[in-house]
């Protein structure tokens, strides 16, 4: 494909041969679904169907616009792709989640804010539940809740209004912090949800669960299931990994190791290794480049600390 890994992160490839960024690759290892090419929607993809059915005359000769044309196909995309199976049967998925990425007010997301804003009008609050993720950083020891003041507000200028507020954070919001948010956010305190830093990714389904967030999910959406009490592989995977008796060092040796994102699903795969062995993994990057016999005359500080680092290492991957 034409994604560079040094921009990207890793370019992952889907079941249907599809490239997508590594986010769909997170959902898959998390969630387990088995997604396709069309559950990656890029403004590029937006723009060309539009523009195939303008040219094949759909629009009647009508000016092609932002509003209405180009807003009612991201909808049109989504409410296409919600129908599509993903758990290897033919049943129809009850929730899709879609993730907009990027910050609120910029430019290249603008038109995407505004489909969904028409898609929550659309479809009815009970079919929509808005999950806004915003940054309460910690100067010293003091919380700041204006980032995620100033970002609903712009939310709310675009005509959104967010149901759950999930502060990403060092550590865990004060109080103080959750009602100021809860006031000017005008969300209920137990929509604002803290997540905070953990000791190991693994804590964080068990982090959710301790706030309700499945209850209050399902709530907002009027599905009328019981939200989980526990979950346990969740909690025994965490244990596990925090627990864990020793470590294993893996050099890891590529072309792009100045970004790690570029090796995820390798790097995620050596590090569930890991948990199921009771070892607590250390990659060591190596730039592939630096281990070539011409890097020797060239840069020989560059050459011996690669070999070095490799001769430390327990086992050696090459992608």
């Amino acid at each position: 494909g034409t994604m560079t890994p040094c921009e990207h992160g890793e370019v992952y490839v889907l079941e249907d041969g599809g490239e997508a960024d590594l986010e769909l690759g997170n959902y898959e290892r998390f969630l387990g679904p088995t997604l396709t090419r069309d559950h990656k929607i890029t403004t590029g993809k937006v723009y060309q169907q539009v523009m195939s059915r303008e040219r094949r005359g759909d629009y009647l000769g009508k000016t092609v616009q932002v509003i209405p044309h180009i807003t009612d196909a991201v909808q049109e995309w989504i409410e296409r792709v919600a129908y599509i199976p993903v758990d290897g049967t033919s049943r129809t998925p009850d929730v899709c989640i879609i993730e907009l990425g990027g910050t609120v007010g910029d430019i290249e997301s603008s038109m995407f804010l505004e489909a969904l804003r028409q898609f929550e009008y659309r479809v009815g609050t009970d079919n929509f539940c808005h999950i806004h993720v915003s940054l309460a950083p910690s100067m010293g020891e003091e919380q700041k809740s204006k980032p995620t003041q100033h970002a609903v507000r712009e939310l709310r200028a675009a005509g959104l209004a967010p149901d759950l507020i999930f502060c990403r954070s060092i550590e865990p919001l004060d109080r103080g912090v959750v009602k100021k948010i809860s006031l000017f956010c005008m969300v209920p305190a137990s929509n604002v949800i803290s997540v905070h830093n953990v000791s190991n990714i693994m804590h964080v389904p068990t982090l959710l669960l301790e706030q309700n967030v499945p209850g209050l999910i399902l709530s907002q959406l009027r599905i009328n299931k019981m939200p989980v009490e526990d979950i346990p592989q969740w909690r025994q995977l965490a244990f596990r990994l925090d627990n864990a008796k020793s470590t294993v060092k893996i050099a890891l040796v590529g072309k792009y190791t100045s970004m790690s994102d570029a090796y995820l699903s390798v790097t995620k795969s050596l590090f569930y290794a890991g948990i199921h062995c009771d070892q607590r993994l250390e990659i060591v990057w190596v730039e592939s480049q630096d281990l070539e016999p011409a890097t020797q005359l060239a840069r020989a500080e560059a050459y011996n600390d690669a070999w070095a680092k490799l001769r430390s290492c327990n086992g050696v991957l090459i992608p």
